[in-house]
């Protein structure tokens, strides 16, 4: 288990524009953005694999981008395009062992979240 810690969450109007970072403490395999929104459940945004592939939620495709920077052991979201139901709870999540945003099962580690919320 790594810690994680979360920044950068923010109010915005929609079309606006918003980065959240994650920093661990040591290099992991998997990291990845989850979210949830009141009386939702919680649903996969975008998932990085160390040296690899990132994959996005269908939901975010062309509007959100996850890149890691490995010497900080950080994984940053950059979020554009921001619509109202992009409004929740971001949590950071790292895995030693799967990498998915089909589901949050497995993951290892979890951020204390930070919050989007998006008016229109």
């Amino acid at each position: 288990e790594v810690q994680l810690v979360e920044s950068g969450g923010g109010s915005v109007q929609a079309g606006g524009s918003l980065t959240l970072s994650c920093t661990t403490t040591s290099s992991v395999y998997c990291m990845a953005w989850f979210r949830q929104a009141p009386g939702k459940e919680r649903e996969g945004v975008a998932s990085s694999v160390l040296g690899g592939r990132v994959s996005y939620a269908d939901s975010v495709k062309g509007r959100f981008s996850a890149s890691r920077d490995y010497p900080k052991y950080t994984l940053h979201l950059q979020m554009d395009n921001l619509k109202p139901e992009d409004t929740a709870m971001y949590y950071c999540a790292a895995s030693i062992s799967r990498c998915t945003v089909q589901s949050g099962d497995g993951y290892d580690s979890w951020g204390q979240g930070t919050q989007v919320s998006v008016s229109s």
